[in-house]
């Protein structure tokens, strides 16, 4: 099966209150972590990839990765763009293969972040590639972008809704209280937000920084109208203490299988979990 735009996907999932998880492919075991769980959960799903991601893969490399997936996988599966910073970025994703790409507008002003938007949807749906949008600051720290949380700024509504009906986009992020990175306490999510928006437009919203968010806040977020939740940094973690655990475990220890093999089990399992919670289990 070839990649596919979220729009394969995502109009399922607002209509039936579930999410579709994007999962942050940053190596080959991450990669392959994903479509594992994810087969085995029979869920669709977005490998998203950072601008930093592609810096370090390549962006041949990532396509491949992700074509050999879906092929291998029989799933639909997106290959998402994560916080592209321009338009040029966005392009040079879409003609190497990328199903799907987000314009990160959101440090603009509403105005500009509308007409660039614009641009990349035009282009994009010529294409048949899905387009993410996002307004407000989403706190934490995303590759080289760090915005401290307490400075984070909600998304109003009213302004959400406009810049949905501005720019036809597929998905829209909203800061509404989550965070990149893991959490020191708990977020405080700002659910009447998430349903405002949710209520008056037709796609999405979406959920960034969805590690370390508990799992009630989550349900209480897909209720609200949350139909994709990102996550990386649970990911991450549970990658890099298999890794510890593993080469402390054996000072000898020198082919790379011997780490990263129980490295990928850890992240099947958050990823086969986030599934569960998601309630995208059975909806490929």
């Amino acid at each position: 099966m070839p990649l596919v735009s979220m729009n394969e996907f995502l109009p399922k999932a607002k209509a039936n209150k579930f999410a579709v998880g994007q999962f942050n492919m940053n190596n080959l075991e991450f990669a392959q972590a994903i479509v594992e769980a994810a087969m085995e959960e029979k869920s669709p799903f977005i490998y998203g990839v950072s601008e930093g991601a592609l810096k370090y893969m390549g962006i041949e490399f990532t396509v491949a990765i992700a074509q050999a997936a879906a092929k291998q996988s029989g799933l639909p599966i997106a290959l998402h763009l994560d916080h592209g910073s321009s338009f040029e970025v966005a392009m040079k994703c879409i003609r190497a293969g990328f199903s799907s790409v987000m314009f990160d507008g959101s440090h603009y002003g509403l105005e500009e972040n509308i007409e660039l938007t614009k641009q990349v949807v035009k282009a994009a749906r010529a294409m048949g590639v899905s387009v993410e949008g996002e307004l407000g600051t989403i706190g934490g720290v995303e590759d080289d972008l760090s915005v401290d949380e307490a400075d984070a700024t909600m998304a109003k509504p009213e302004e959400a809704i406009r810049f949905y009906e501005e720019t036809g986009v597929d998905c829209l992020a909203i800061a509404v209280g989550t965070a990149h990175g893991m959490y020191k306490g708990e977020p405080k999510i700002h659910y009447d937000i998430i349903q405002k928006v949710a209520d008056a437009i037709p796609v999405p919203v979406v959920l960034h920084g969805g590690s370390g968010v508990p799992d009630e806040a989550i349900r209480l977020s897909i209720a609200a109208g949350v139909g994709k939740i990102n996550v990386n940094t649970e990911n991450q973690v549970a990658c890099t203490n298999a890794i510890r655990e593993a080469l402390s475990a054996s000072a000898s220890v020198i082919d790379p299988r011997k780490y990263l093999t129980p490295a990928r089990n850890a992240m099947k399992a958050v990823v086969q979990e986030k599934i569960r919670l998601f309630g995208s289990s059975n909806q490929a």
